[in-house]
């Protein structure tokens, strides 16, 4: 117990010294190199253009509108074709159905789609022969190919108001512009044709989808006029008349009609 008792001793003796040494060796060691040490501005993998200077701001600039246009472009495409008529008159029918959501928006979207492409094969088709394969091959420049490509889509907007008489359409956009009214569709600017393209469609569409609503609402008017009859006025007429709609349709073969109609109504 002694013996334990003066070891015990002598430990806490000698620790004062221990910790002495170990402050007087860590304040005379070299720092250790950190592995996490800034790096000087030169090396950095990228560095912030100056935008004070001309060039750098003139790329910048140039940068955000193409980034811009390509965020824009869908919506551009879609403008300037046959879209917006088949997709119009595919969800009055829909609503003249009375199916709510059904078939869904993916489901009108995709056919939407599917049937522009086979109407606007031709016009593309032109596009690329007259401006897209010329521009890769380098035969002419970024400017003429914007032109050239611009030529065909033009010419199927003009003939779509053409077919649809909706001639005063483009008259309304030359004078908000405050811009002569053109003699010839030459002198129509493409600001001008393409917002006049939309009208034309947006009333043509309207009246297809009147011709589509006409015999479903027929169908409405009898069912609720049999079920008033029949004192059952707390019947939703349109739980009813569904199921006749949708067999009436059906037995004409509707969706054929109508696809068929769509692509037929186009000039291409």
């Amino acid at each position: 117990m002694t013996r334990a008792a003066i070891f015990i001793l002598a430990l806490a003796l000698a620790m004062p010294s221990f910790v002495s040494a170990q402050e007087v060796a860590s304040t005379t060691a070299p720092p250790a190199p950190s592995s996490l040490s800034a790096k000087p501005a030169d090396a950095l993998p990228f560095q912030i253009p100056d935008l004070t200077k001309r060039e750098n701001a003139g790329s910048s600039l140039q940068l955000v509108v193409l980034i811009a246009v390509f965020s824009l472009a869908p919506a551009l495409l879609l403008m300037v074709t046959s879209f917006t008529r088949i997709i119009i008159v595919l969800s009055l029918l829909r609503q003249a159905l009375g199916a709510q959501q059904l078939p869904p928006n993916q489901v009108l979207a995709g056919l939407a789609m599917f049937m522009t492409f086979l109407v606007m094969t031709p016009t593309w088709t032109r596009v690329n022969t007259e401006a897209l394969q010329p521009y890769l091959s380098g035969q002419i420049d970024q400017q003429t190919a914007w032109n050239k490509a611009l030529g065909p889509v033009r010419d199927f907007m003009r003939g779509q108001i053409e077919r649809a008489g909706n001639e005063a359409d483009v008259d309304v956009f030359t004078d908000a512009a405050k811009l002569p009214r053109a003699q010839k569709w030459d002198d129509v600017p493409t600001t001008a044709l393409a917002p006049a393209f939309m009208l034309s469609e947006l009333k043509v569409a309207f009246a297809m989808g009147f011709k589509i609503y006409l015999p479903f609402l027929i169908i409405d008017l009898v069912v609720s006029t049999l079920l008033v009859s029949m004192g059952m006025m707390m019947l939703p007429p349109v739980l009813v008349s569904l199921p006749f709609k949708l067999l009436l349709f059906v037995l004409a073969d509707g969706w054929r009609l109508i696809s068929g109609g769509l692509i037929a109504s186009f000039v291409t």
